[in-house]
């Protein structure tokens, strides 16, 4: 017989009812022979008066029945008893998941429907406390979102209420006065607008609400344009981009906007942590069967312990929530989940000569 079939609950009952059988009657032949030696052959015994007795009284039949139904409910509570216990193990290891929180594994003991339904519980207690900690994750999440936009709008907000009050109240005495503070609400307020635009933009990206249209796309020229139009934002910074670049055409499938945006959060960011080292690099390579961009600045490193941490949404590696660098603390979290809608990774690496952030995107199998 398959052994698949054998190794069930369903047949351990049968086989645990078979062996109570088989015990109960050994005992109800053995208890037999041995009354019968009593009587016939040992009739001094002191158990044989009262064996006598049964006999004439009670019967022996009545006797045997209620001596083999009482063994074979015995012997059959004996042999399942593993079975049972390991199933009062199971309902314990359930009780304990629906408190929510205590999830200890339960073990795998046999190969038949308990053991499997042990494993299954196992892993839907996993998957459980996996879910629970995402949710958990999710709050605290959409918390430090608040917080951190709450904070972010409210530092512009502030200044902007504070300088038109400061106007509303007739407080100001010549025109250029009034022009001067009119000049630095306006400057808080494009922050302000910049601030809300990299808002909507990480919502959409990571939300995933709006597909993405991608198409064939030459990273290489599309990377070399790009780096071009910015060449005026370099020379306002001091300073100058080079490229690396093979020449050779790296197509991937990309969304050209989408590109757009992630790859301005990575110059815009090297511009503003690497006007010290007065030039950007971009390098352009092939690397088995990913196209890889490296945009290189020669400013201030990162510290190794802010590195883990710089494509989170609001972080600064300042550590203070100062805008003299202008930054939103988005930009490079909408960079991280552009990249990632394409399949691709980015990662950062930093020490004192230079910093690299480097993006990775699968190569189409057949170019277009």
């Amino acid at each position: 017989m398959n052994a698949k079939y054998v190794n069930t609950v369903r047949w351990k009952f049968i086989w645990a009812f078979m062996l109570s059988l088989l015990t109960g009657a050994v005992i109800l032949l053995g208890g037999y022979r041995v009354a019968n030696f009593l009587l016939h052959n040992n009739p001094s015994s002191p158990a044989a008066p009262a064996l006598k007795w049964i006999v004439i009284h009670v019967g022996s039949l009545p006797v045997m029945a209620v001596v083999g139904v009482a063994s074979f409910l015995l012997f059959f509570f004996l042999y399942t008893r593993r079975i049972v216990s390991y199933l009062e193990e199971i309902t314990r290891g359930i009780q304990q998941i629906t408190k929510l929180g205590e999830f200890q594994p339960i073990a795998v003991r046999t190969g038949d429907e308990l053991g499997v339904l042990a494993e299954n519980i196992n892993v839907m207690s996993e998957r459980l406390r996996q879910s629970l900690l995402e949710e958990r994750k999710a709050v605290q999440a959409k918390n430090d979102l608040i917080t951190g936009v709450s904070h972010d709008l409210r530092t512009p907000l502030t200044s902007i209420l504070g300088y038109l009050e400061y106007i509303e109240q007739d407080r100001c005495r010549e025109e250029g006065e009034i022009r001067y503070y009119v000049a630095i609400a306006y400057q808080k307020t494009l922050v302000l607008r910049k601030l809300i635009d990299d808002l909507f933009e990480y919502t959409r990206v990571n939300s995933g609400g709006l597909p993405m249209v991608a198409e064939p796309l030459d990273l290489s020229a599309f990377i070399r344009q790009l780096a071009e139009e910015s060449v005026t934002e370099l020379a306002r910074a001091g300073m100058v981009y080079e490229l690396y670049d093979t020449g050779e055409a790296l197509w991937i499938q990309g969304a050209p906007y989408e590109l757009l945006r992630a790859y301005e959060n990575l110059i815009t960011n090297a511009i503003r942590y690497g006007q010290d080292g007065r030039k950007l690099e971009i390098a352009l390579s092939r690397e088995g069967e990913e196209a890889v961009v490296r945009i290189s600045n020669f400013g201030e490193m990162i510290a190794e312990s802010d590195l883990p941490h710089i494509f989170e949404r609001f972080y600064r590696a300042e550590r203070s929530r100062s805008r003299h660098t202008g930054g939103s603390g988005l930009g490079l979290a909408i960079a991280k989940g552009i990249v990632e809608r394409h399949e691709g990774s980015i990662t950062a690496r930093s020490d004192r000569s230079r910093t690299d952030f480097i993006t990775r995107f699968p190569l189409l199998a057949v170019n277009p």
